[in-house]
């Protein structure tokens, strides 16, 4: 009989392959129907690209989540929550590629997605803060919906060069099933974290050599935002430092992305608005290329984030200084590149 370890093996190399062959055959449809993303003044590339790549994400995975289900590593609720959320996410973003939708409408699905997770996992478990244990309630779940909304939008707002949506997913997901296989009842969470991995791999390889052959789309920028924001609350039910864990290895596209919007807000321009003002656009305008920056953000994640992540989820690092170590340096590495800024110069 198959253990439950090769199950996962298999499971993550299915879910590979199937993301790869799943990106080139939408890659051949985007051509054959014209569904691509035109450049213009606000864009990062210069060439009509494919889009809508992701949908390969969310077909590869959620065929892993069911697979999982069935074999009994991961429950019946698991499965109905990242599911239902993930197809809501990712219908309304496969609209939006195809016909752009009011923000209202997305925003709309996106809030009824969060709560469909939130209300599948339990809620949001209670948090370690400094040492005490505080269950946050009904606020706490509040702040969690918006979390996860926020979490899903910033991710595609972070979906702007070659390779960093993906690259960004496989490094933080990687980490994140390091830390969860150190722990025999958090395992399964590592797994899932494998198979989000493995699916955003495989579009990876059409994403990232330059120029990106195909773009994911808001079909998957904002399907991994959601369901990186689902194992992350998911897991924290079972081990409270892995919360912050999940929320260190995320901090490069947190940190920007929330910087951003608040410089924007207080500039009262429109936050759904296309544009090039995020950190990582002012870095690639500076050096010319998508490549070097993308590789850096993995860099950040595997060298500078992970270490962090790990103290935490030993209990050796309080979860919340662990979070002040590795954000005031990005925010200080963002402000220096201008996040948020229309001329990428710190103010």
């Amino acid at each position: 009989m198959i253990g439950p370890n090769a199950v996962v093996c298999l499971a993550v190399l299915a879910v590979l392959a199937v993301a790869c062959a799943g990106t080139g055959m939408l890659r051949r449809y985007a051509l054959a129907h014209d569904v691509l993303d035109i450049p213009n003044e606000r864009s990062s590339h210069v060439h009509a690209t494919p889009r809508g790549g992701g949908a390969a994400i969310v077909t590869a995975f959620l065929l892993g989540v069911f697979g999982f289900g069935v074999t009994g590593l991961i429950d019946a609720s698991t499965v109905t929550s990242l599911v239902g959320a993930g197809t809501i996410v990712a219908v309304i973003g496969f609209i939006d590629d195809h016909s752009s939708l009011p923000a209202r409408w997305r925003l709309l699905a996106h809030f009824a997605a969060a709560v469909w997770a939130l209300a599948w996992i339990g809620g949001l478990a209670p948090v370690d803060l400094m040492g005490h244990v505080v269950d946050l309630g009904i606020v706490g779940n509040a702040l969690a919906a918006i979390g996860l909304v926020w979490l899903l939008n910033l991710y595609n707002f972070m979906d702007g060069i070659d390779g960093i949506a993906a690259v960004e997913a496989v490094t933080a997901c990687v980490g994140a099933a390091a830390l969860c296989w150190l722990d025999p009842a958090t395992r399964a969470d590592g797994a899932l974290a494998l198979l989000l991995a493995a699916a955003s791999a495989g579009f990876l390889l059409w994403n990232f050599p330059p120029p990106a052959r195909i773009f994911m789309g808001d079909v998957g920028s904002g399907f991994v935002g959601l369901m990186v924001g689902t194992l992350t609350l998911h897991a924290a039910g079972v081990s409270t430092q892995l919360l912050w864990s999940w929320l260190i290895l995320l901090g490069v596209f947190i940190v920007d992305a929330t910087m951003t919007l608040f410089r924007r807000l207080a500039r009262r321009e429109r936050i759904y608005e296309a544009h090039r003002s995020h950190a990582y656009q002012h870095a690639t305008q500076r050096i010319g290329q998508h490549g070097p920056v993308t590789l850096v953000t993995g860099a950040i994640n595997v060298l500078f984030l992970f270490p962090v992540a790990l103290l935490v989820a030993r209990a050796q690092l309080d979860g919340l200084v662990g979070l002040l170590i590795t954000y005031v340096p990005l925010a200080a590495l963002a402000t220096w590149l201008g996040a948020g800024s229309r001329d990428g110069r710190a103010r």
